[in-house]
């Protein structure tokens, strides 16, 4: 079972003055709703995660999104045998979450993982469904906290490009 989550930092607020409605996307992807992330193998209790506490969580669930689509770009889909690659970049750090793709599972590791450490691997669909639940259920979260983040055109046209799943 994969289980994404985040959590907001204390140390790296989000400036009182910022009017949510009008933020634009560079504000939204690198300078706002700060804290870390986590992508976790419950059923192996194992997880790739970050500890630093400036991690833009919406910009991690907006890339992850977008990672995920790219990995499907084979139009063999999950019958495909050739590796598809990604990897998600931290703005602020040179460290990198890598994504390989194999047939219908996607590996999940990271620059910072012991090199002995093997990665977590789900299915390309599961990843798919939950990165899609993670960015609706963290909007929903966010535009809780932050008024006027829900009449924001650029989180309509997210929600609206990555729309959740069937189960």
């Amino acid at each position: 079972m994969l289980d994404i989550g985040y959590s907001l930092s204390r140390r790296f607020p989000d400036p009182p003055q910022t009017d949510y409605r009008r933020v634009g996307v560079h504000d939204l992807r690198h300078d706002l709703f700060c804290g870390d992330v986590y992508l976790a193998d419950t059923k192996a209790d194992r997880e790739v995660s970050t500890a630093w506490g400036w991690v833009p969580v919406l910009d991690f669930a907006w890339a992850l999104c977008d990672i995920v689509e790219l990995l499907d770009q084979d139009p063999r889909g999950s019958r495909s045998a050739k590796p598809q690659f990604a990897e998600l970049d931290f703005t602020e750090s040179t460290d990198r979450m890598l994504f390989e793709r194999r047939f219908g599972w996607v590996d999940i590791a990271a620059d910072w993982m012991p090199v002995e450490e093997p990665p977590i691997t789900f299915s390309h669909r599961l990843l798919r469904r939950e990165a899609r639940d993670f960015l609706h259920d963290l909007i929903a979260d966010l535009t809780d906290m932050h008024d006027g983040l829900a009449d924001n055109p650029v989180i309509w046209d997210l929600q609206a490009r990555f729309p959740r799943m069937p189960a």
